[in-house]
């Protein structure tokens, strides 16, 4: 594979890193496929074992990162409503404020849902807090995988092919 090749599927691969940060971009996805486009053009075993430890990375902190944060979701008491109404508002606060307002929706929507429910200040913050706790610990599960898929594929690039 060209060197020019190599740098486009260096940049997915960021690219795809960065929209596990900020979720507007499949983030795994861009990963995965960028790295299998390389494996298939640079063929031989160093590329597709390269290609294993990604799958592998990638979809074993894919599992982790709905399981681990859920279970404590559920530990806490936050409801499944709650989160989609953050994630709702979060959508809508995204393009009302470029980027921080996915955040700040997501914070303002799962307080608002826990207040009704809670009724009070301290119950609503206490699970708000939480819930941004366990999308946090997801996110950061996914970028690990997305930084060991990075990682396989840079070492190859750099010292082995």
């Amino acid at each position: 594979m060209s060197a020019g090749a190599e740098v486009l599927v260096g940049l997915a691969i960021l690219v795809g890193l960065f929209g596990i940060v900020v979720p507007i971009l499949p983030g795994t996805i861009l990963i995965f496929g960028a790295i299998l486009l390389w494996a298939i053009l640079t063929g031989g075993t160093t590329a597709w074992v390269v290609f294993a430890i990604a799958t592998v990375a990638l979809v074993v902190t894919g599992i982790v990162k709905y399981t681990w944060p859920g279970k404590r979701i559920r530990q806490a008491g936050v409801p499944t409503r709650s989160l989609v109404v953050g994630g709702l508002v979060g959508i809508v606060g995204f393009f009302v404020v470029p980027v921080i307002g996915l955040v700040l929706g997501f914070l303002l929507g799962t307080y608002l849902s826990e207040a009704q429910r809670h009724r009070t200040h301290r119950g609503a913050w206490d699970s708000t807090v939480e819930a941004t706790k366990a999308v946090g610990l997801s996110m950061l599960v996914e970028l690990l995988g997305g930084l060991v898929a990075a990682g396989a594929w840079l070492w190859a690039v750099l010292f082995v092919l």
